[in-house]
């Protein structure tokens, strides 16, 4: 553990913050900060960083109500840049967003990387989340977080059944439906039940590390 005035900021008096969201660890946006704000994102556990271009504190989310809780700050090895771990409470970017990082310069066109396969399940995740916060209406996510857990479960139980009997049939196309379908359900009851995937992967890591028992 250092202290704030052992970081090393820049001419300017600046230091980079990459934020996450904590539960995702999806980068949601790049902020600087200075010793004031960053003092502040500590005593008041929420967000503060220092507009360049107006040369003034800013504390996110103070007019739009997108406020980032914050549950950790880290360091690199340099100590000249950090990573602040959030809990955001609706999108990090001023378009809408989830993330400030949302479009594409480059991407291998022979092939995604091997964790690319997997994005649409942490952007479900994230979008749970903001769903079970924000409440919209019309949204089915909605309906069943005010329905509450029984009927999550029931759905979770349903999906199972349809899967079971898709494959019983032999129908590819038929599993193919009913696994989206049980898969986006039990994201549905991780998050009203605040298990975050990433601790059910952990855990599945741990168990099949060895792979002997496989």
């Amino acid at each position: 553990m250092i202290k704030v005035d052992e970081l090393t900021f820049d001419e300017r008096g600046l230091i980079p913050a990459v934020v996450q969201d904590q539960s995702t660890k999806e980068v949601l946006t790049l902020a600087y900060m200075n010793e004031e704000s960053l003092h502040k994102t500590m005593e008041t556990k929420e967000t503060w960083f220092y507009s360049r271009s107006r040369q003034e504190l800013w504390h996110k989310g103070a007019t739009s109500g997108n406020t980032q809780q914050v549950s950790e700050i880290r360091f690199d090895c340099d100590q000249d840049a950090l990573v602040i771990l959030t809990v955001p409470q609706g999108p990090a970017c001023h378009t809408g967003e989830q993330s400030c990082f949302y479009r594409t310069l480059w991407q291998d066109g022979e092939g995604a990387p091997e964790d690319l396969r997997f994005a649409i399940i942490e952007e479900l995740e994230s979008l749970l989340a903001d769903r079970e916060k924000e409440r919209p209406k019309g949204s089915y996510t909605t309906y069943l977080f005010d329905e509450g857990v029984d009927k999550i479960l029931k759905k979770v139980g349903e999906e199972a059944s349809e899967v079971i009997i898709a494959a019983k049939n032999r129908n590819k196309q038929e599993l193919t439906w009913e696994s989206a379908d049980l898969i986006y359900h039990w994201l549905v009851l991780l998050q009203e039940q605040k298990l975050p995937l990433d601790d059910v992967l952990a855990r599945l890591a741990d168990r099949h590390s060895g792979k002997k028992n496989i």
